[in-house]
């Protein structure tokens, strides 16, 4: 008899078709639990899986009087109460590093894409103005990676991976995250510090309290007209309200978005920006960052429901 597992975000259901030949799936399709399912269905979970932005509370861990183990899918635990699971003696575990070649990688192309401005081009093309020779200020020449200085806000397993793909793009990389490493990039005691130097801020920092909204208009400011910010992180660390106003009045050159103070993102003043790439949180969205993060998944419930440790714990 499979094991029971409750899915409690809403993920696509191909997603979780090699977790389910595994396991007994029980999907509240981002639904609160215990509007799709009895009591008598809940009492009796042990493990449940979440997407580790999807807030769960102690409140939420109540309703589950059985529940000892949750899995995030991915590297993300920032919406799970670790205290109140902790305080429950519930295990917590992710996916850590399993995406985070595809989450650089699609860092780099938001780089790439903001400081080359590949959507003013692109429209460029399409509207008919460079076949007209029409003058755009957007297209005049821009500053390329080669000898740029990019900064990397956070040092992890996506930072590493972020720092080596600019290198390999001849750019200069500087960091600053809560302790120093072992890497070939130079350190800067804070995060205004390592602005104030850069012309590219990548943010690749683990959201929490200690994070939210870190990125505002003074170090917008710090990062300068000249500047663009890059960010595949979570949309808390940076205030929002802050960046548009820094987009608008030009204290910065430009960004690009892959993550927001609130998901799904809807059009406002931000997306009518020229000067704004924005794309729908697919940082860790290629088929084999799936399938490494599956792997975790499937690992930690096994060695749950076999009364060992966690195989990926969140420490």
């Amino acid at each position: 008899m499979r094991e029971k597992v409750l899915v409690y975000s809403r993920f696509a259901k191909s997603l979780m078709q090699r977790i389910g030949a595994r396991f007994e799936l029980m999907d509240a399709a981002g639904k609160p639990p215990q509007d799709m399912f009895g009591p008598d269905q809940l009492s009796g979970i042990r493990a449940m899986i979440t997407a580790g932005g999807t807030p769960l509370r102690g409140e939420m861990m109540d309703q589950l009087p059985s529940l000892g183990a949750i899995v995030c899918y991915g590297t993300g635990y920032d919406g799970v109460d670790l205290a109140a699971a902790a305080q429950r003696s519930i295990a917590v575990g992710h996916s850590p590093g399993a995406n985070a070649a595809s989450v650089a990688e699609l860092a780099v192309t938001l780089m790439l894409a903001a400081t080359r401005r590949l959507l003013v081009a692109d429209n460029y093309v399409r509207s008919g103005d460079w076949a007209a020779a029409k003058p755009s200020p957007m297209m005049r020449p821009q500053a390329g990676i080669a000898g740029r200085k990019v900064g990397v806000y956070g040092m992890g397993e996506i930072g590493r991976k972020i720092a080596a793909r600019v290198a390999a793009f001849e750019g200069e990389v500087g960091y600053f995250s809560r302790s120093r490493h072992e890497v070939p990039y130079g350190y800067f005691p804070s995060l205004a510090a390592l602005a104030d130097w850069c012309s590219v801020l990548v943010i690749a920092v683990r959201a929490g309290a200690d994070t939210h909204h870190v990125v505002n208009a003074d170090i917008l400011a710090k990062l300068g007209q000249d500047g663009y910010l890059v960010n595949i992180a979570r949309g808390s660390v940076i205030d929002q309200d802050a960046l548009l106003q820094a987009l608008t009045d030009k204290t910065i050159a430009g960004a690009g978005l892959d993550v927001y103070a609130k998901e799904p993102y809807a059009p406002d003043a931000l997306t009518a920006l020229p000067n704004v790439v924005l794309t729908p949180h697919i940082g860790g969205h290629t088929l084999e960052s799936h399938v490494a993060m599956q792997d975790c998944v499937i690992a930690n419930l096994e060695s749950f429901f076999a009364g060992r440790p966690l195989a990926y714990p969140v420490r």
